[in-house]
């Protein structure tokens, strides 16, 4: 048999059905070829390089150390970028409110969109706060500029399950809160892109320069080890302010 022919047994019922490219080819024999009538010589024919995948690859992701120079914002870029979301589009409002909760509370981005009414009570102004990456659920008290959005935000999306809703009533998308957060950073003026889960260092970070206590922290955040609320209290200024005394 010639060699660049290999032969796969195909049974006479299914011979108009293609051989899949991971099934398993066996020789065969002109001697069983004449024996059995079912066995059909198939020819295979080299690819084509021209045809074949590239092999470039696709570029690194840049590190953010070299896009940015820290990982949080400070209270005062966090209430510009609040006010530039509240100006930008036609849910102006409802941008602001997400934002505002999200810094308050810690909130990762997915654990933001998937918030329900549910979870809060505004009467006694409380939020349980379901943490995701196994962390520690815990309930959070609501303040006065919180509830009032909220409250707010429930009139203009009446009868959705879910807290920030889009114009279908169903819940954002992690990459529409993404890009509302990059878009208000550039409206406020941020000398450097940002993404939601800054606010959740910036809560940490405010937490830690309150000198509030590390433990109480750790519960508020939702951390299981405390090895990542420490990172915060090491950015504090605060141990250092003894230091000179002029």
């Amino acid at each position: 048999m010639n060699a660049a022919l290999q032969s796969a047994v195909i049974d006479s019922k299914t011979e108009a059905n293609p051989i899949p490219e991971n099934a398993h080819l066996r020789e065969s024999s002109h001697a069983q070829g004449q024996e059995n009538g079912n066995i059909l010589e198939v020819a295979f024919t080299p690819a084509n390089p021209r045809f074949r995948e590239s092999s470039a690859k696709p570029p690194r992701r840049v590190p953010n150390a070299e896009r940015r120079s820290r990982e949080f914002l400070t209270p005062a870029e966090v209430e510009s970028l609040i006010n530039a979301a509240e100006k930008l589009g036609r849910h102006g409002h409802r941008d602001a409110t997400m934002l505002m909760i999200a810094y308050r509370h810690a909130l990762r981005v997915s654990e933001l969109v998937s918030l329900r009414w549910d979870q809060i009570d505004l009467g006694q102004g409380r939020l349980h706060v379901k943490r995701l990456k196994n962390g520690n659920a815990s309930t959070h008290p609501l303040h006065g500029p919180e509830l009032r959005a909220l409250r707010r935000l429930q009139r203009d999306y009446p009868d959705c399950p879910y807290v920030f809703t889009g114009e279908r009533k169903g819940p954002l998308t992690d990459s529409t809160v993404r890009k509302m957060v990059a878009r208000a950073g550039v409206a406020a003026g941020l000398e450097f892109p940002i993404h939601p889960h800054m606010l959740r260092h910036a809560a940490g970070y405010k937490l830690a320069m309150d000198g509030q206590d590390t433990r109480a922290i750790q519960c508020y955040l939702g951390h299981r080890n405390i090895t990542h609320t420490v990172r915060y209290t090491e950015l504090s200024p605060e141990r250092f302010k003894e230091f000179w005394q002029d």
